[in-house]
């Protein structure tokens, strides 16, 4: 087990180092360049061994060098993305620096992101209609999840108990499920497109994606749970719109929401290990599919939402 985690470590480093190279081929705004600078590289990580998974790592060096530039064009829609959501949000700073819009201003930010939109666009409609479809449809479903979430209203939070089957979960639940888990799913379905695979694969390999993709923003929740900061990682960017709409009426108690889910924090603690541990054994179970090749890529596709994930909740000292 220490020798094959050690395999997938090497692998993701050495994925990593790629994938910067060809930011660094691709990108030549400095502003973009900023904006991706200290990214985890998730997505893009999570589709490598997706490839791999498929080609068996006997792909062509051109083929590989494609399934690069897809890399790219995922990582700037999810830059983009958090451009934008810092802006909505209000937040002041992301990866332990100032918000881009802080630097630049609003305005600046905002076309940029669009920018990295179009370069991500150009760069999928370079690699065929399904690569530029599938890009399209995942942005879509991004948007789709920041439009659920800004237009979030006060009847969802009549039950606020956070149970598996509360009203307020299942909201959260779908906003987690378009805005994170779906750029995840389309990493690993390109990835399958660029390798050639069947539509049977890539199917398979979108919804492995899906559930680890979702496992991963929860664990995110989580370890912001156990910091004291649970309230305004996961609560309030569903109310920052509210509180502002509802001040006025005092339609939104505030206080006593903060106060109840407080109260219920290690209740909340269980449902959300609960909840991972069931997404990453989907996972697990997808990736076992006998349509999948059986090489050290598949295992490493068995290993890396257990890793990926422990490596974050190490932080707070709690492993599945």
């Amino acid at each position: 087990m220490v020798d094959q985690s050690l395999a997938l470590e090497i692998f993701l480093k050495h994925t990593y180092e790629d994938i910067e190279k060809k930011i660094d081929e691709i990108i030549t705004d400095q502003n973009i360049l900023v904006i991706l600078k200290g990214g985890k590289r998730l997505r893009p990580l999570l589709g490598a061994i997706s490839f791999k998974a498929c080609t068996g790592g006997n792909e062509s060096s051109q083929l590989y060098q494609d399934f690069l530039e897809g890399a790219v064009a995922i990582e700037l829609a999810h830059g983009a993305s958090l451009v934008h959501d810092d802006i909505i949000d209000g937040d002041l700073t992301r990866r332990g620096e100032a918000a881009f819009y802080i630097k630049t201003g609003i305005d600046n930010a905002i076309l940029i992101g669009h920018k990295m939109l179009v370069i991500g666009a150009k760069l999928a409609l370079s690699h065929g209609e399904k690569i530029a479809q599938l890009y399209v449809d995942a942005w879509s479903g991004t948007l789709d999840g920041q439009l659920n979430e800004i237009n979030f209203n006060s009847k969802d939070l009549q039950d606020i108990t956070l149970t598996a089957d509360s009203k307020f979960f299942q909201v959260y639940s779908r906003i987690i499920d378009l805005k994170t888990a779906t750029l995840f799913s389309a990493a690993c379905k390109a990835a399958a497109y660029w390798a050639n695979a069947s539509n049977e694969i890539a199917d398979l390999l979108a919804e492995y994606g899906r559930e680890v993709g979702f496992a991963y923003q929860l664990a995110d929740d989580l370890v912001d749970l156990e910091k004291g900061e649970m309230i305004d990682s996961v609560v309030i960017p569903l109310l920052t719109r509210l509180e502002k709409r509802s001040a006025k009426n005092g339609n939104l108690k505030t206080r006593s929401i903060r106060k109840k889910i407080n109260k219920k924090s290690p209740e909340i603690k269980k449902l959300y290990l609960e909840e991972i541990s069931k997404h990453v054994n989907k996972a697990q179970m997808l990736c076992k599919s006998p349509i999948l090749p059986n090489n050290q890529f598949k295992t490493f596709l068995l290993d890396a939402p257990f890793y990926s994930i422990n490596k974050m909740l190490k932080e707070i000292f709690i492993t599945i």
